[in-house]
């Protein structure tokens, strides 16, 4: 129901879809950038749902709590513990062997705010699990929303980062001044 209310903000405000996963990708972590306001989960799920996309995301569990725990299960959450003894990473590689069919959206920045560096996460999850990349995105100064084409990385950081950073290029957060697009670094 809320994902409905979603879209129509979507539409009305003069959004379109750019881009979609191709039939042959099953699993993915999708990458969502740029990530620098609430909207860009109302959009993003607008996506989502529009592409008919069944995407789970990744929420803090100390959200997930009555009612709210209601609306986002039915949203595709997926409450994680992001402590260090509970490796996340290690929870989203469990995800990807436990389904046939998932695609799981990351938001690298890890918040809203600008960072120097992204987290690793997305990165090492993807490698482990052997499945793509999906660069997922919101450009609020064309008002376009999608995905790009599948990255499939190869372990040599640097290379995968600028495929990461050539395809960001260009694309602009509704607030531009907290994306950087050099944050797309893995030590």
């Amino acid at each position: 129901m809320i994902t409905r209310l979603f879209i129509f903000l979507f539409k009305i405000r003069g959004w379109k879809i750019v881009g979609t996963v191709p039939p042959d990708i099953k699993k993915a972590v999708v990458i969502a950038a740029p990530h620098t306001s609430n909207w860009d989960f109302v959009y993003a799920l607008a996506v989502f749902r529009q592409l008919k996309l069944k995407m789970r995301y990744l929420i803090k569990k100390e959200v997930n709590f009555f009612p709210l725990s209601i609306l986002l299960k039915n949203t595709g959450a997926i409450p994680v513990e992001r402590s260090k003894k509970h490796n996340l990473t290690d929870q989203i590689v469990s995800l990807f062997q436990a389904h046939d069919e998932i695609f799981i959206a990351i938001p690298a920045e890890g918040t809203r705010k600008k960072v120097e560096k992204v987290k690793s996460g997305f990165y090492y999850a993807a490698l482990k699990s052997g499945v793509p990349v999906l660069p997922g995105y919101l450009d609020f100064k064309k008002k376009e929303g999608g995905f790009g084409d599948p990255i499939w990385f190869t372990g040599n950081k640097e290379e995968d980062m600028q495929k990461i950073r050539n395809f960001y290029a260009g694309k602009t957060g509704k607030y531009p001044e907290k994306f950087n697009l050099e944050a797309f670094k893995i030590d």
